[in-house]
């Protein structure tokens, strides 16, 4: 990640259905982060007060610098284009980065 913000649970499996569809069973992929912070809401036209509103969704919390997916056992042109797919689903600007990086 290269911005700072919430990821909802969502944003994760879309992201996460993009790159498993791309690879065709041709690599591992693990899943680096986890929406484990309640995003609650009131409902509409409710009156203020009354206590806090009810979980409405999960999201991961990320910083710049975080890892969101991995992937392993396939060429890195198929990671490329998995990444490039996985990264239009996730709402800040994302950077692929390799192992094996040839500069």
């Amino acid at each position: 990640m290269l911005d700072r913000g919430l990821i909802t649970a969502n944003q994760i499996e879309a992201a996460r259905v993009a790159v498993t569809r791309h690879l065709n069973r041709r690599g591992q992929i693990w899943l680096r982060i986890f929406p484990c912070k309640p995003i609650t809401a009131k409902p509409l036209e409710t009156r203020m007060g009354k206590g806090k509103g009810n979980v409405e969704e999960w999201a991961a919390v990320v910083k710049p610098g975080n890892m969101i997916l991995e992937v392993s056992g396939c060429p890195e042109a198929v990671a490329k284009g998995a990444f490039s797919r996985a990264a239009s689903k996730l709402p800040m600007r994302c950077k692929m980065l390799s192992r094996h990086a040839t500069a």
